[in-house]
């Protein structure tokens, strides 16, 4: 009897965990559900910010994409190893709108930032179920003239 592997390659992992944000890449907030699990666990390491669930983290995004209309991630190098992908991405944008922080709202700056950040993956087969991702905030900061 000819049994059928359940095994998604490094390579399929990777296009997999790609593909979430890609589709913040287009502001897609179905498309990001349906490439991660509803439980999804999103950290982002640099703001503290720790979400549990699908509706959280996308409220997440959606904030980051409220500041930055036109935010983008671009990939520079991908790995993965079991069910973890590293993805090093480049994010760029133009703050044209309010960053929510812990201490009230940023106005926008109209500044452009340009900052690399980190995204480790865990997968549950083709999606993402848990997402820590870490960048520099301060030199965000400092592109945006706030530091």
């Amino acid at each position: 009897m000819a049994t059928s592997s359940t095994t998604v390659s490094p390579a399929q992992l990777i296009e997999s965990a790609k593909a979430s944000l890609l589709a913040y890449n287009e502001k897609n907030w179905d498309a990001v559900k349906a490439r991660v699990t509803p439980d999804l666990v999103y950290d982002e390491v640099a703001t503290g910010r720790k979400a549990q669930g699908v509706d959280q983290s996308i409220a997440i995004w959606q904030g980051w994409a409220a500041a930055f209309p036109d935010s983008k991630a671009t990939f520079n190098n991908a790995l993965a190893s079991g069910n973890t992908v590293v993805l090093e991405v480049m994010w760029q944008g133009t703050h044209k709108g309010p960053l929510q922080t812990p201490k009230g709202p940023i106005a926008a700056t109209g500044k452009r930032i340009e900052m690399r950040a980190c995204n480790v993956m865990e997968m549950a087969g083709d999606k993402v179920k848990l997402q820590r991702q870490y960048f520099d905030l301060t030199t965000m900061m400092q592109q945006l003239g706030l530091a």
